[in-house]
C-alpha cells in the first residue's frame, strides 16, 4: 500500500512563503484560437483546487480543457474557459476580477466565492437549510409556512435527487426586511417546517437549520445531500432500464510507480461539471494531485490523480464503489429526474423551464408554487433572486406523473400567472452542446451574469 502523507506546513511559515511567492495569475486570450487561458501559479495548499474552480464558475465561465499539477509544495493550473455563448472571455471587469480573485490580493476582493445567490437589496437575511423526501408540492408547502409566519423569501436555490430534496432559502422579516434573530420566532418555524417535512410513517422528520451568514450555495446543496446519502438506493438501483449514453462511466484504478488512484469520468458534458466532481472529492477528504480535464462534445472526460488526504490510496473495492456512487450523484444532482419509466436527461429536455418576472412582494413565491401545483406539475429544481423591488423565479418542472407536460396546462398557466407577471416558458433544444446552465444564464439568474450591474 503506498502511503505517502500531505506535507504539513507551520502556518506562519505557510504566510511567510506566500508573502514571498505570491499567486501568479494571468489571463491570456491570445494562445488559443477559441478560448481564454486562465494560468494559476501558487504555493499549494489545501483545497486550493476547488478554489479557483469555484472562482471561475461563480463567473459561469464554461471551462472545456485543464491540466492541473500540484504535487509538493507548488500548484500550476491552466484552464481554457469561455463565456455561456462559447466565446472568450473578453470583458475587462471580469478578466480584473479572475486576477485580483486568485491573485495575491485575494484577501481585498468581495470573493463571489460566497455566492449570495443575488441576495444584494436586504439588510441582511436568515439562511434556511432543509433536506427531506421530496413528494410533489412540497415547495409550495414550505413557502406557504414561511408566507403566514411572515418571512419573505429573497432567494432560495433548490434541488431534487433521488427522491430527496434539498433547498437553502434566504428569507427576512416581511417588515424590516431585515434578518430574523428572535429565537422563538425561529423556533415555531422550525418545529412548523419538521412538522411539513415529517414524510410517511416510519420516515424520519426532515432537517432544518438556520444561520445569519452566508455560505456557498451548491457546495452547501452537494454536502447536504451527501449526508444525507443519496447515492444509495432508489433511482441508482434503475438506471439499467436507462440508455448507456446517460449513465456515467466511471472507473477507479491504480497507478502503481506514483502511488496514486486515478478516477476517470466520462459523461455528458454540461456546465459546472468539474466543479461539482472536484467538490465531491474534495468534500469526501481526497486530495487531487494531478489531473486533465478534455471536451469532446458531447461528451466529457475527467481524469484525476488522487489520494486521501491520510495519504493513502484507495486499496478496497468497498472505497472504490463508495467513490464512483458519490461522484455519480454528484453529476446527476444538477440534473432533473423524470421518473423511474423515463430517461433520465438534463432540465432541457426532462420538462420545462418556466421564468417569472415580477415586483417582488410577500408570498410571491408561496403564490407561483401553489399555481404550478394545482396544474399538476412538479418542481424539480428552482432559482429565486430579488434584486431591488424585481424578483426573477426560475423552475425546472415536470409533470407529477412523470409524463411530458401537456401544453394545454402551460397554456392555462399563461393566463393565470400572467396577469400578475412576466412568464417565459422554454423547452431548451436537446442538443448536448447545450451547456446545462445557458438557459438560466439569459434570465442572469447565476450571480456571475450579474458583474456588470453590481461592478459597474
Amino acid at each position: 500500500m503506498a502511503n505517502v502523507c500531505w506535507p504539513y506546513f507551520d502556518p506562519e511559515y505557510e504566510n511567510l512563503s506566500t508573502r514571498i511567492n505570491p499567486p501568479r495569475v494571468s489571463v491570456d486570450n491570445t494562445s488559443c484560437n477559441d478560448s481564454t487561458l486562465v494560468k494559476v501559479d501558487s504555493m499549494n495548499k489545501p483545497g486550493i483546487l476547488l478554489e479557483v474552480v469555484q472562482v471561475l464558475t461563480d463567473l459561469d465561465l464554461i471551462i472545456t480543457k485543464a491540466y492541473i499539477s500540484s504535487d509538493g509544495g507548488w500548484f500550476m493550473d491552466v484552464f481554457h474557459v469561455t463565456d455561456q455563448q462559447g466565446n472568450k472571455i473578453a470583458d475587462i471587469k471580469t478578466i480584473d476580477y479572475i486576477e485580483k480573485a486568485l491573485g495575491p490580493k485575494s484577501q481585498e476582493v468581495t470573493t463571489w466565492a460566497d455566492k449570495r445567490v443575488g441576495v444584494h437589496s436586504v439588510g441582511g437575511h436568515t439562511a434556511i437549510e432543509l433536506i427531506a423526501r421530496d413528494r410533489p408540492g412540497l415547495l409550495s408547502e414550505i413557502s406557504a409556512v414561511l408566507a403566514n409566519l411572515h418571512f419573505n423569501v429573497v432567494a432560495a436555490e433548490v434541488w431534487t435527487h433521488n427522491r430527496r430534496i434539498a433547498c437553502v432559502l434566504y428569507v427576512n422579516d416581511d417588515t424590516t426586511s431585515r434578518a430574523v434573530a428572535d429565537p422563538t420566532r425561529l423556533s415555531v418555524m422550525e418545529d412548523q417546517l419538521k412538522n411539513l417535512l415529517r414524510g410517511c410513517e416510519n420516515d424520519e422528520a426532515g432537517r432544518t437549520s438556520f444561520s445569519m451568514g452566508f455560505t456557498h450555495v451548491d457546495r452547501r446543496l452537494h454536502q447536504m445531500l451527501f449526508a444525507d446519502r443519496d447515492y444509495e438506493g432508489g433511482i441508482m438501483a434503475t438506471e439499467v432500464d436507462h440508455p448507456p449514453s446517460f449513465k456515467p462511466k466511471i472507473t477507479v484504478e491504480r497507478c502503481e510507480d506514483k502511488g496514486y488512484s486515478v478516477v476517470t469520468v466520462r459523461c455528458k458534458d454540461r456546465a459546472k461539471l468539474m466543479f461539482d466532481i472536484v467538490c465531491t472529492l474534495t468534500d469526501m477528504q481526497y486530495v487531487v494531485f494531478h489531473a486533465t480535464i478534455s471536451s469532446d462534445a458531447p461528451h466529457a472526460t475527467q481524469e484525476y490523480y488522487i489520494r486521501h488526504v491520510d495519504g493513502c490510496i484507495l486499496d478496497t473495492e468497498g472505497e472504490k464503489e463508495r467513490v464512483i456512487k458519490c461522484l455519480e450523484a454528484a453529476i446527476r444532482r444538477r440534473v432533473s429526474e423524470v421518473s423511474k419509466q423515463s430517461t433520465l436527461q438534463f432540465p432541457a429536455d426532462a420538462g420545462l423551464s418556466l421564468e417569472l418576472c415580477a415586483k417582488d412582494r410577500v408570498g410571491l413565491l408561496s403564490e407561483v408554487t401553489r399555481i404550478l401545483r394545482e396544474n399538476g406539475l412538479s418542481v424539480s429544481r428552482a432559482g429565486v433572486m430579488t434584486i431591488g423591488e424585481q424578483a426573477t423565479n426560475v423552475f425546472y418542472v415536470r409533470d407529477a406523473s412523470g409524463n411530458p407536460v401537456d401544453m394545454k396546462i402551460v397554456e392555462a398557466l399563461r393566463k393565470e400567472i400572467g396577469h400578475t407577471m412576466l412568464l417565459n416558458v422554454k423547452k431548451t433544444p436537446a442538443s448536448s452542446r447545450e451547456p446545462e446552465a445557458r438557459g438560466w444564464a439569459k434570465t442572469s439568474f447565476f450571480f456571475g451574469n450579474l458583474l456588470e450591474r453590481f461592478l459597474a
